[in-house]
């Protein structure tokens, strides 16, 4: 299976300039392309929305402002998390498209920088925006609202929660092609190493007591992840129905036991109250058999889906989601702060979280966010259409060293900044450092700004 995985907007030709509409991307999709990865990429991303919007509780008394997760106060939620954690599954279709992009990129004669301009580019010109406008409102809150510390750094930090992602991916995907490389070579031996170096650093953790060593696992438990979608890209996992099932059964089995040996929480999303330790914040063991069990079911139901993909409705609905999906993501706790503000300021009672009262608001809570992020994304999509910022260069190769050092060096630059942002937010009471470099938001706006333009003249 060889299935082309670039984006299905830029897939379509272009007349006179004219960005097609979505009707005609969906229309002349060729029959080549494997639907279904674009499925799974939006499938993901709209579990991960209304997975934060039903376990975050955000309550404000006064100038207080706090937020609880569902977890810590309804019995038994956990086990959502078990279906709700798909994070998993946007590495693993990663790896399927960046496994497509760097032997793309080989057969043109693109040169490393090259890569990663096409592959970054996208994902980062609606961050920038997204970083821009919050640093705006965020001053404006502090030096014309004169909001509380506390409260604009809960604030800030809720928000900027989905830029985690950014830092974790862009490290991903400036590996991708020594991992492809790894895959061709070694193959299951890739990925087994993955995920025992995950363990290892597990163990080591907990011996030491240290936590900072289980940060480590952002890189191996993700690999990991993306490793698996390399095995799709080849097809691998296309035809043997058994091989998938047990790869499920195996990833199930593996979670079975290691959230019963008093170690793991069983949740896959933040702890519970008691908890030795999270699962997500840093990865652990645990995700790597997430991903195997959740990478596994969805290729074993790939058939029907696929004949489904085929109709015009479900795949237009796809094409659509997946031509806003980087906006969808960025602002969608962004749409819960400002349903929490509106609620609060309409003076509605909130219901007891895990009451009767409470499932019943649901439904509701859920379609009046959907209609704040509808806003937010009409506003903010276009800069998901816009030109490359980053077009790729014609650099002899005497100069190719040097332009693959500047393109490194702009990478980390940005994987520091977005992970930054992650951490800190916007607006922090106070200057932050994290392994002695600046984490206040203008020093990562400074770095955001030089990685681009190393990128830029790579």
């Amino acid at each position: 299976m060889r299935a082309t995985s670039s984006s299905v907007i830029q897939s379509t030709p272009r007349v006179h300039g004219t960005k097609p509409s979505l009707a005609a991307v969906a229309s002349t999709t060729p029959a080549t392309r494997d639907r279904y990865v674009d499925f799974l990429r939006a499938f993901s991303i709209g579990v991960v929305v209304f997975g934060h919007w039903l376990m975050a509780i955000v309550e404000v008394d006064g100038a207080r402002v706090s937020q609880v997760n569902a977890l810590a106060v309804i019995p038994m939620l956990w086990l959502a998390t078990w279906f709700l954690q798909v994070m998993p599954l946007f590495f693993f279709v990663g790896g399927f498209s960046n496994s497509i992009a760097v032997r793309a990129n080989a057969l043109s004669g693109g040169r490393y920088s090259d890569f990663l301009k096409r592959r970054v580019d996208r994902l980062m010109r609606p961050t920038i925006v997204f970083a821009g406008v919050w640093l705006m409102i965020a001053a404006f809150l502090k030096l014309v609202m004169g909001i509380d510390n506390e409260a604009l750094r809960v604030a800030s930090t809720t928000v900027a929660r989905p830029v985690w992602f950014l830092g974790v991916y862009l490290m991903v995907v400036m590996l991708a092609p020594a991992m492809l490389r790894a895959h061709e070579r070694v193959g299951l031996r890739a990925v087994a190493a993955l995920g025992a170096a995950a363990l290892a650093v597990d163990v080591i953790r907990f011996a030491t007591g240290v936590d900072a060593v289980g940060y480590v696992n952002f890189a191996f438990v993700w690999l990991f992840a993306h490793q698996l979608g390399f095995f799709y890209a080849d097809g691998t996992f296309a035809h043997s129905r058994r091989r998938q099932l047990a790869v499920a059964a195996g990833g199930f089995a593996a979670l079975g036991v290691l959230t019963n040996i008093g170690v793991y929480s069983p949740s896959m999303v933040g702890g519970l109250p008691g908890d030795l330790v999270s699962n997500n914040h840093p990865p652990t063991i645990c995700i790597v058999a997430l991903a195997a069990l959740l990478v596994g079911v969805a290729i074993s139901v790939r058939a029907p889906m696929t004949r489904w993909l085929a109709r015009r409705g479900p795949w237009k609905g796809v094409v659509t989601v997946n031509s806003m999906i980087m906006s969808i993501y960025l602002w969608h706790l962004t749409a819960l702060a400002a349903g929490v503000v509106a609620i609060h300021a309409a003076g509605l009672p909130q219901p007891g979280a895990g009451t009767a009262a409470w499932w019943l608001w649901r439904p509701v809570w859920m379609a009046f966010l959907c209609v704040l992020l509808a806003g937010l994304v009409a506003v903010f999509r276009r800069f998901e259409s816009f030109e490359p910022i980053l077009p790729a260069g014609r650099m002899r190769s005497a100069a190719a060293l040097q332009g693959t050092a500047a393109s490194v060096a702009g990478m980390i630059l940005l994987i520091v900044a977005t992970s930054g942002f992650a951490l800190f937010g916007f607006y922090p009471s106070a200057v932050a450092s994290w392994m002695g470099i600046a984490m206040h938001p203008w020093a990562l706006t400074a770095e955001l700004a030089a990685g681009m333009a190393l990128l830029r003249r790579s």
